[in-house]
């Protein structure tokens, strides 16, 4: 409550001053949901939410000459924005929805009272408001215990909530992993019972909502709450798919805790590994994903040992396909499935006997990605072994020095063959065609293997290419 004092004097000119307008005009308003809430937490942000049994014309007639910019592109809803001194605001006026629990669109119906628009909320601590007239708590689903208790309940039935709008469950999820909360038992038993109902949302929705449950300070809960209720055997089955495959190194329980805890490392490595960065959502989902192609490439061995060869190539194959499915953008597709087909070459470099080619091709193949494929290799490991884990570290550190000494000689952010096309065509006699870019790829490999060359060298070596295989006159 305490914080809640304090945040509220924070934004109490602005919004003392609205609630003013409003009941001059013979209305209330309430600060309500999420910013209540945080306010509670003690994180309220410049983004407020506030609820009135003003209808939305009504609303726009309060606030036209008041605010600093207007848009009203929610008003079928019951929803005018308005942004004032830096801060967006939200009016909605109150809702009492009916669902036709086909899709997840309500029939939108406004509504009499605070109680009434409260309880068609997500969760109890999404269910407080704020009555702004007389600054009182407006708290009819005890959403202040379960913020105490930091427990997700509903303020209706959970089976009503979730057949309203199926994405709550999934909501659910992403804030126990946000907020840190845990689910009340009978929203664990409606989500397991109702995972299905998931399947009525639209992938982007989905998509969208998984995207914030990873980028929370600590995505686990929320990871292990979808395949606990298995709802992520709706939404991203390649998760729990993976407690079918034991871990070769005998240190997890199963692949599936493994990958959570690559997907905690890579979270500490965002901001301790250079370069440092906030929330890196390429980064996780490879994390949790970089393993998903063992289950289909699991053999047990003689003596009781367990393989997953090219289980990277297996699973970047199935992180592409889910990553589509699931309609994140082009780039993000390609640069996950990417990583989880990399993550596994740095073992090949054994106590450092790459040679500089091998070393090169590890850049250039890696690209853009090269610091994200650090910090993903780096939270590969996961044995408890100290002396092993120390060992792996040092041999990582020894590639990244290696690295760092051939891109300062050599630039290998821009490795190009060291004839350009334009000089192919002139030494060669060719015109443009299939033979150019023939002739340029082995030029590059050759600058791959060797380094670069003088220019003399080049040369000799593409005629020596070009007579090799008939090009040229």
């Amino acid at each position: 409550m305490q914080n809640a004092v304090t945040e509220l004097m924070r934004i109490s000119p602005l919004a003392d001053e609205l609630a003013k307008l409003f009941a001059k005009a013979g209305y209330r308003l309430y600060l309500v949901g999420g910013s209540v809430r945080d306010m509670m937490l003690g994180r309220l942000s410049s983004d407020l939410d506030f609820t009135t049994d003003a209808r939305p014309d009504q609303v726009l007639k309060i606030v036209n000459a008041w605010g600093d910019a207007v848009w009203d592109v929610g008003i079928a809803f019951g929803t005018v924005g308005v942004t004032k001194q830096g801060m967006t605001l939200e009016i909605t006026t109150f809702r009492a929805d009916s669902y036709d629990r086909v899709g997840r669109n309500p029939e939108v119906t406004f509504g009499d009272s605070i109680e009434g628009d409260l309880l068609r909320r997500d969760f109890t601590v999404n269910a407080m408001a704020i009555d702004l007239a007389n600054q009182t708590f407006v708290d009819p689903y005890d959403g202040l215990q379960a913020l105490q208790d930091r427990v997700l309940d509903t303020p209706a039935t959970p089976q009503e909530s979730f057949a309203d709008d199926p994405l709550r469950m999934l909501r659910a999820a992403r804030f126990s992993a946000q907020l840190g909360f845990v689910a009340a038992p009978r929203v664990i038993e409606a989500m397991t019972s109702m995972a299905e109902e998931i399947d009525r949302i639209t992938a982007e929705r989905v998509q969208t909502e998984l995207s914030k449950l990873l980028l929370a300070a600590d995505p686990r809960p929320g990871i292990e709450l979808l395949v606990d209720t298995r709802l992520a055997d709706r939404v991203l089955p390649e998760v729990p798919g993976m407690r079918l495959a034991i871990d070769e190194h005998h240190q997890h329980k199963d692949v599936y805790q493994h990958s959570l805890t690559v997907l905690a490392q890579a979270i500490d490595l965002e901001s301790s590994h250079e370069p440092t960065s906030g929330p890196d959502l390429i980064l996780r989902l490879a994390a949790l994903l970089h393993d998903v192609g063992k289950p289909a490439t699991r053999e047990f061995q003689p003596g009781g040992g367990v393989s997953f060869h090219h289980h990277e190539v297996v699973g970047a194959k199935m992180a592409r396909k889910r990553l589509r499915a699931l309609k994140f953008s082009k780039e993000i597709v390609q640069d996950v499935s990417q990583l989880v087909f990399l993550h596994l070459r740095f073992h090949g470099y054994g106590k450092g006997e790459w040679t500089d080619s091998a070393v090169r091709r590890y850049v250039t193949d890696a690209g853009d990605l090269l610091p994200r494929l650090h910090k993903l290799v780096r939270a590969d490991c996961t044995t408890r072994n100290r002396k092993k884990a120390a060992a792996l570290q040092a041999t990582y550190d020894d590639l990244e020095r290696r690295i760092e000494a051939i891109q300062a000689q050599e630039d290998l952010d821009r490795v190009r063959p060291d004839l350009n096309g334009e000089e192919i065509m002139r030494i060669l006699g060719l015109k443009p065609g299939p033979d150019v870019g023939k002739a340029w790829k082995h030029l590059k490999e050759l600058r791959l293997d060797r380094g670069p060359l003088e220019h003399d060298d080049a040369v000799a070596e593409l005629k020596k290419w070009a007579a090799e295989n008939g090009v040229g006159g």
